[in-house]
């Protein structure tokens, strides 16, 4: 129900982290799979933060309040595709979308660990927040079951844009869930959006990394 409080997790340390000098190739295991997430310095969606682990280890414990077999499943801002691999893992039907500077490595990070696997094969996309939606994903053919977004809230300039792009893809029934580091004022101002745009409920708190998880679903009237 909507009184329940959140459940207070720590983000498991299931990775053995391999220092290198310029690509960084961190190990993680998610549902019985030893993913292999290739990380690089250049861009900020290329690195795994707090919130894709969060949210990525929930997925993985809640299987059955959010089964994702044969779901459809966008995730925005997907950096290094972690969160979108767990989902595929799960057998989403996932597409991948960030950046188009962050896409090779996303799609190099899908493709390896997802290409021995029985299960629908990942998609990846571009998606600028808040731009040519209805070109590129226009409503009449693109419905999501679950719209997944981690630690998309950093930089102040696009957070309109993201609302925008959470508004335009949260449709009756789809499922959003937002797991976020949460540091700023900025931070929680968004938070505060969010919650007056949908119906939100946060699901867990990890206290130790700041990190907040967060489900909404938009208001039926």
């Amino acid at each position: 129900s909507a009184t329940d409080s959140p459940v207070t997790l720590k983000i498991l340390q299931n990775w053995v982290p391999r220092v290198s000098h310029y690509f960084d190739k961190e190990h993680y295991t998610y549902v019985g799979h030893r993913i292999v997430i290739q990380e690089s310095i250049e861009h900020f969606g290329a690195v795994v933060w707090p919130g894709a682990l969060a949210l990525s280890q929930y997925l993985e414990s809640n299987q059955e309040q959010f089964n994702l077999k044969d779901k459809k499943v966008l995730e925005i801002g997907a950096g290094t595709g972690l969160v979108s691999i767990v989902a595929c893992i799960l057998g989403a039907y996932v597409t991948a979308t960030d950046l188009p500077e962050v896409l090779e490595n996303l799609s190099y990070n899908i493709s390896k660990n997802t290409q021995d696997t029985t299960m629908h094969k990942p998609e990846v996309r571009k998606l600028v927040w808040g731009e040519s939606l209805n070109e590129d994903f226009p409503v009449s053919t693109y419905h999501y079951d679950f719209l997944l977004a981690t630690d998309v809230v950093y930089h102040h300039a696009v957070l309109d844009a993201l609302l925008a792009t959470m508004v335009y893809f949260c449709k009756p029934g789809t499922v959003l869930l937002w797991a976020n580091k949460f540091r700023f004022s900025t931070d929680y101002e968004f938070l505060e959006k969010v919650c007056n745009t949908f119906n939100a409920t946060i699901l867990a708190e990890f206290p130790e990394s700041n990190v907040k998880l967060l489900k909404a679903t938009v208001r039926e009237n």
